[in-house]
Order: C-alpha cells, then sequence, then structure tokens
C-alpha cells in the first residue's frame, strides 16, 4: 500500500482550506459532513473569485472566510489542513508550512506535496467506504464507488445502527468472545436483517428480542472445517464460495502454494498457520496436520484448509476429510479450479480436443518412495491427455517409462512452472527432450507437464521466443491470461 488507510475523526475540530474556487468547496463539503470546524483563507478579495455555495454557508452558517493573504500561522492548532488555491507556488508554501508545523495537509491534485489524499467515499453513515487509488487514478475510483453504491442497500446505515442498539445486550447475555461473533454473523444473515434494510424496524427489535433472548445464542459454537481449494495460484481463480470462507474464518490453516494475494481474502484478524511441504522439508507431518485441524475445531473455530489448486486432486483433502469425520467434526469442502484447468488455460493448451484428444488423465510424478505405481501401458495410449502434477524431480524416469511402453518420443509435451501467475514460464518441445529442456530452462517448480497432441493445438496470439540450449530447440512463452 502506497497510503495507510485510516479515518480521522474531526467533530468540533479546526480544520484549514487554504483557497476558495470549486476545488476548495468540494473539500469544505468533505469536512463539514465530518463536522469539523472550518477556516477559510482566500485572498481573493472579489466576491465573483469566491464559490458562491461557500458565500451561502458563511451567510447561513456561520462558515467562517478570512480574505487574506495565507500566514505560517495559520497552520497552528489545526488537526488538518487542506491547499486548494490551484497555484502551484502558493499550494507549496502551504504544504512546507504545514508539514514543520507537523500538521497532515493535503494539496488537491498533488500527492507528492500532501501527507494525506481524499478517498472517493460510498457514505452509508455510520458505514464509510473509502476508495483510493493512492492518487495515479481518481477517476477509477470514482468509477468504482459508482459501482460499489449501486451494489450496497440504501439502509445500510440504517442497519449499523440497529445493531449498535442491541450490541449491550448482546454482550451481557453472551459472555463468551466467540460465541457474540457467531451471534452477529447470524444476525447480518438472517431475516432480522433483512426486516430493518426493508424498513420494518419495529418488526425487527421484535425478532431480535427473541434472537438475543434464544437459548441457543448462550450455546458454545460449534466449531467446523471447511477445506477449501485455493486454484493455482492467480487470486482472481478463486471462488466465490471459498472467499466467503475465508472471511468467516477464525483460523487458517495454508500450503506452500498459497500465495500472500489469497491469504489477504481471510479476515484481518484470522490465525494464520503455515503448514507448507516441499521435496523433502515438511513443516509439518500430515498427522500433525490433521491434529491441527481437529484441535482447533475442537475449540469452536472456523477452520479454513487452504489449500492450492482443488483440494481432492493431490491434495491430501481426502485423508484430512476422514479424519475430522472420525471425530465427530463438521466438514465442508470448497473444490477449486486445479492446476491443469488453470495451466493449461493460461498457456491456451486445450487438455481435450476432437482431432487429438478423448481422455484427460491426471497423475502425480511424486510418491511417498520415490517414482510412482503406475499403469505406465495405459498411461501410453493413444488419443489422450497426460497431465503429470509434482514432477519436476522424476521427470527424467517419467519420460523413460513412457517411452518404454510404447509412447512415441516425439509426442509434443510441455512444462509450465508457476502457472497462472504473472512470472509463468512455458517450455515446449517432445517428449524425449522434456527432461533435459526442464534441466536446460532452470526450471525449478511448482511445475505442471502436459504430454499429448493438444500441446501443438495451443492457440492464441502470445510471443513466441525460439531459444538453443545445449543444443535443444526450445519455446518458451510467456503469461497468457485465459478466462477458465
Amino acid at each position: 500500500m502506497r497510503y495507510f488507510p485510516t479515518f480521522f475523526q474531526l467533530s468540533e475540530k479546526a480544520c484549514l482550506v487554504v483557497g476558495a474556487g470549486e476545488t476548495a468547496l468540494r473539500k469544505v463539503r468533505l469536512l463539514r459532513k465530518a463536522g469539523a470546524e472550518i477556516t477559510v483563507v482566500t485572498d481573493a478579495l472579489d466576491p465573483r473569485e469566491i464559490a458562491s455555495e461557500l458565500l451561502t454557508l458563511e451567510r447561513d452558517t456561520g462558515l467562517r472566510i478570512e480574505r487574506r493573504k495565507f500566514r505560517t500561522e495559520d497552520v497552528e492548532h489545526r488537526a488538518l489542513v487542506v491547499s486548494a488555491t490551484e497555484i502551484p507556488e502558493r499550494d507549496a508554501l502551504v504544504a512546507d508550512t504545514a508539514r514543520k508545523a507537523g500538521r497532515p495537509v493535503n494539496v488537491v491534485d498533488r500527492p507528492d506535496l500532501s501527507d494525506f489524499i481524499t478517498p472517493a467515499i460510498v457514505d452509508r453513515d455510520p458505514i464509510t467506504i473509502a476508495i483510493s487509488s493512492a492518487g495515479t487514478a481518481p477517476v477509477l475510483a470514482r468509477r468504482l464507488r459508482s459501482q460499489i453504491e449501486a451494489m450496497l442497500p440504501a439502509r445500510l446505515g440504517a442497519l449499523a445502527e440497529f445493531a449498535d442498539s442491541f450490541r449491550a445486550a448482546v454482550k451481557a447475555n453472551i459472555q463468551d468472545g466467540r460465541g457474540r461473533l457467531r451471534f452477529w454473523e447470524r444476525f447480518f444473515d438472517g431475516p432480522e436483517a433483512a426486516s430493518v434494510l426493508s424498513g420494518y424496524e419495529t418488526a425487527a427489535r421484535e425478532q431480535m428480542l427473541t434472537l438475543v433472548n434464544a437459548a441457543s445464542a448462550r450455546q458454545t459454537p460449534k466449531g467446523r472445517v471447511a477445506i477449501v481449494g485455493a486454484g493455482p495460484g492467480d487470486p482472481d481463480l478463486l471462488t466465490f464460495k471459498a472467499m466467503r470462507a475465508l472471511q468467516h474464518a477464525d483460523v487458517v490453516v495454508y500450503d506452500k502454494l498459497v500465495g500472500p494475494e489469497i491469504l489477504d481474502y481471510a479476515r484481518r484478524d484470522a490465525e494464520r498457520i503455515y503448514v507448507g511441504k516441499t521435496r523433502g522439508h515438511h513443516t509439518r507431518s500430515q498427522d500433525e496436520i490433521n491434529a491441527i485441524l481437529v484441535r482447533e475445531a475442537r475449540l469452536g473455530k472456523h477452520v479454513v484448509r487452504l489449500k492450492g489448486g482443488d483440494p481432492f486432486i493431490f491434495g491430501r483433502g481426502g485423508e484430512e476429510q476422514d479424519v475430522l469425520a472420525r471425530h465427530g467434526i463438521d466438514v465442508e469442502v470448497v473444490p477449486g479450479i486445479t492446476a491443469a484447468a488453470g495451466c493449461a488455460a493460461a498457456s491456451g493448451i486445450p487438455l481435450t480436443h476432437r482431432e487429438h484428444a478423448q481422455a484427460v488423465t491426471f497423475v502425480t510424478g511424486h510418491a511417498k518412495d520415490g517414482e510412482p505405481d503406475l499403469d505406465w501401458t495405459a498411461l501410453a495410449g493413444l488419443k489422450q491427455t497426460l497431465v503429470i502434477y509434482m514432477g519436476v524431480s522424476t521427470i527424467g524416469r517419467t519420460c523413460e517409462r513412457l517411452i518404454e511402453h510404447g509412447l512415441n518420443p516425439q509426442t509434443p509435451a510441455a512444462v509450465i512452472e508457476n502457472g497462472t501467475l504473472p512470472e509463468q514460464r512455458t517450455v515446449t518441445g517432445s517428449l524425449a527432450d522434456l527432461a533435459a529442456l526442464v534441466a536446460a530452462n532452470g526450471i525449478k517448480g511448482p511445475g505442471l507437464f502436459i504430454v499429448g497432441d493438444v500441446v501443438s493445438a495451443a492457440g492464441g496470439a502470445a510471443t513466441v521466443a525460439s531459444q538453443a540450449v545445449a543444443g535443444i530447440s526450445t519455446k518458451t512463452e510467456p503469461l497468457r491470461r485465459v478466462a477458465v
């Protein structure tokens, strides 16, 4: 973040606005809504140079407008300072003076001179949503504000006030903090909140009294676990259901392939437990991970077990589901876009094709004791696409096995490293050369292999650069964004 988002409490606080044109007027309007005591300083002596609305505010509300030049002492005892003269030298003087006096200053349309910037605002008092582009694209921020405005109920502020009127009663009746959290989640998702938003507050109060005093409200909340697929890496491929699970989680237990951009969707106060695994190094064993999930759920927490790709495709989600079920813990499985679908689409490689492949097989290139025990004869069959997960370290032996069992050494093949991410690389060649391509291009993983004629059917307009490494002809492609 270029700017740390915060909200100033300006009620009855002294604020200074330098300038009196339309730009200054917009800032005065915002400050007035926050209850600030505003002084406007302007050296414009001709009333026509002062925004007419400011003159009306001066006459009807007593807004203080001082018609004189800006002075150094004007910034003293101000909660914040705004300069809107639109004269570069004068704005720079105000900014420098305020900064030397330790007063936060905003210069309109000059983020380089500003300690803070004013965002586009969605106002559903007391709910306020601020949208900022860090000063780079204010028109875009305003467009986003319009879109959010259209999504939000008009009575959202009334709902917040309604909830606040019951906070003391809920706290007195429900002693456990997590229990109160669950209560409010139930309220905002339930018919009581819907009644408030529809304008039926009297009926909503009757419903709320029943809800607060119900015996179930005082019961210790029951923990549960959601085993959630985070997709192949691109946060835009996270499902809505996965996002909702993250936003309701008390604890997030996550793997190595889950990036920080995805973790950012979790509640800010959620505990995060890293249990990532790499080849030859496990932060936690699977038994330890299972124990963490059981322990946290038994404490009444909502737990998200967050896995890259889909949790039921080489993610050991089935094992974790079984353990939790044996302990009587409620489990929900939230599927994710698996790496095969995501990486293939991002590289423009169709997994099936009428002319090239009528079947797709997913296999793992890694097993507990090394080489996986696979039906190599079946995998070497024609008219199918073979997708190999977790196979970077064993790809040489895998290719040998496939060729030994009849697959043409010249079968097109590709390895996709960091699929769907900005640093994605796609290297294509033949099955016989695949291991050498991995070594020559320094591919360390995470990588996904696709073997089959579909590789030659890759479409799109991506730039393809040919290169020769160690005498091997290769093709590497930058990332292409393709909807999945």
